[in-house]
């Protein structure tokens, strides 16, 4: 276990599509609350498809007691739309989002919004400070982005749009993270940059997401996972052993807080928080199991 400084944590949820899923849900946030965690957010489905159980999530994290962030995708919304969410948000008491382009269906033309940062713009205008807005980053470039140099460009639009915050993408090499901030720093963008941590549980499912979204599995994590094959045990194993690494290496580093995928299951976030030192003393060990 390491003794160097507790580090906030955030905690990433997505809204359950069942009953069940949603009481899962529940016990596994009650899981995770010894973490003590700044703040939960809720992802939203591509156009909005997830925004009543979003909504619902983000209000029972709430009445539970901790502050919660709202996703907030643009892509097929109206200013009309935007605005009653936006309504509905601050009526329930939410001070967090999590503003996003959101994924381009096929065939989509255009609409109120073309970016994020078109979004926050919004948002700032409607809301002015009511809302603290985190924003998507991407240390290894957005895939659809032309060149890394318009990636970052996009990320200065939406600091200068009204950002609090950066939340990056998954990744596995810290150099990537830590070469973002010095491209930052060399346009003089001090917006803070959160680390985005996924535990590494399910090898297929790890290397096959990453392909689509554009997130890079070093090649020797890529050939270690391969090489366990249905071996579950070894593959967490492992897993909490790299990521464990990498979070140790972005807090000496300097990053802010870790901002954890929990893919809504507490034992793999915990695991690794317990050996990074972050569990309260009473908490016992957690089996590596969902």
């Amino acid at each position: 276990m390491f003794s160097t400084p507790r580090i906030p944590v955030s905690l990433e949820f997505f809204p359950p599509k069942t009953p069940e899923g949603a009481e899962k849900l529940r016990l596994v946030r009650q899981q995770l609350y010894p973490l003590q965690p700044s703040f939960c957010s809720v992802t939203f489905g591509a156009g909005g498809s997830t925004q009543e159980g979003t909504f619902q999530a983000v209000a029972e994290i709430q009445d539970e007691g901790l502050p919660a962030a709202s996703h907030f995708t643009c892509i097929n919304a109206t200013r009309e739309t935007v605005r009653a969410q936006l309504a509905t948000l601050k009526a329930m008491g939410v001070k967090r989002l999590v503003a996003l382009r959101g994924d381009l269906p096929e065939g989509y033309h255009g609409g109120d919004f073309s970016y994020a940062s078109d979004l926050v713009a919004f948002i700032r205008a409607e809301t002015g400070d009511d809302f603290h807005i985190s924003v998507a980053c991407y240390p290894e470039t957005h895939p659809q982005a032309h060149s890394p140099q318009a990636d970052i460009q996009a990320l200065l639009a939406k600091a200068r749009a009204g950002a609090d915050v950066a939340i990056t993408q998954y990744f596995y090499n810290a150099d990537a993270y830590f070469r973002l901030l010095e491209d930052m720093d060399a346009l003089g963008l001090a917006l803070p940059v959160v680390p985005g941590i996924l535990p590494i549980t399910n090898a297929a499912q790890l290397l096959r997401f990453s392909d689509v979204c554009g997130a890079e599995i070093p090649r020797w994590i890529r050939l270690r996972l391969q090489s366990y094959g249905d071996d579950l045990e070894s593959i967490k194993a492992f897993g909490l052993d790299v990521v464990t690494g990498l979070c140790q290496q972005l807090r000496a580093g300097g990053a802010p807080s870790l901002h954890f995928y929990t893919l809504n299951q507490s034992a793999p976030t915990l695991a690794i928080c317990e050996q990074l030192g972050l569990t309260p003393p009473h908490q016992a060990p957690l089996a590596l199991v969902a």
